[in-house]
């Protein structure tokens, strides 16, 4: 399975004022493409870098990764030609436990930490999984669940052919979420913000709160109108509040500052599930 970083990260043209790049991870489900519009829309020292996991996309005929694991020793080795910069995360629901796994297993293997990061649509990682498990349904059981998500098109649903394209992928994404075990460790050194939805009923303001656990930093947390995807109802509201973020905690000031201790710094050898 290649880890080629041009296959990883979809690309975007880097201005001339570049200070961050902000690695984006998707929902269950998603493919980089979600975060397209915020290439344009972030400011122009913003470098917006979308993941594009296997099986999607761009790499829709490599079989998607089903485990934390097997997703975060492929996806940092492809990221060393890019955190010599300064860099943040965002990650919603899956993509938030992704860009959390990635942090830890880079600040281990390199020391390196991103300047911020913001996670959105997600319980705290330590927390019990609760929810049903569906990536071993049958079909027929599994295409049900999706409906009742409301996260599916209803064309797409009662599409066989289509469905039979894309539930591998699916399937892939609930085990990665409904597998997950958490390992205990020390707390990341750096800035976090977690993002939630009024509206989603299944992501808790206190299992949001909790993220607090995993950064020596007090967590900044901000309520959004809207269910589980409003990132998307959202879009305009959440592009804002991640620029403010971004520069109102000071990260773009300290990556400008960290230029020159990243440059030194190598790399050594939609779905609700929340």
């Amino acid at each position: 399975m290649t880890t080629r970083s041009q296959s990883w990260f979809a690309k975007t043209a880097v201005h001339p004022a570049e200070k961050l790049q902000l690695f984006c991870f998707p929902y269950a489900g998603g493919g980089a493409s979600i975060f397209n519009s915020w290439k344009s829309r972030l400011a122009p020292d913003i470098t917006v870098l979308p993941v594009q996991l296997p099986g999607r996309e761009s790499r829709s005929t490599e079989a998607p990764m089903d485990t934390i694991q097997d997703i975060v020793q492929s996806l940092i080795p492809a990221m060393a030609p890019y955190v010599h910069k300064p860099f943040a995360f965002f990650g919603h629901s899956m993509g938030a436990l992704i860009a959390f796994e990635t942090a830890r297993q880079l600040y281990n293997k390199t020391g390196t930490l991103p300047v911020h990061i913001i996670v959105s649509g997600k319980s705290a990682p330590h927390l019990p999984y609760s929810k049903k498990q569906l990536h071993d349904l049958a079909d027929q059981p599994f295409t049900e669940e999706l409906r009742l998500m409301q996260g599916t098109p209803e064309e797409v649903l009662q599409n066989a052919e289509l469905m039979q394209i894309i539930m591998p992928r699916l399937r892939a994404d609930f085990k990665v979420c409904e597998t997950y075990v958490y390992q205990p460790g020390s707390s990341l050194a750096c800035p976090m913000t977690i993002l939630g939805g009024m509206k989603d009923h299944e992501v808790s303001t206190d299992s949001l709160h909790a993220w607090q656990q995993h950064t020596t930093s007090p967590i900044d947390m901000r309520m959004f109108e809207g269910n589980h995807f409003f990132i998307h109802e959202q879009e305009q509201e959440v592009i804002s509040a991640v620029v403010n973020i971004l520069s109102a905690s000071s990260a773009l000031n300290h990556a400008a500052a960290a230029q020159t201790s990243y440059s030194t710094n190598t790399l050594q050898p939609r779905f609700r599930q929340s």
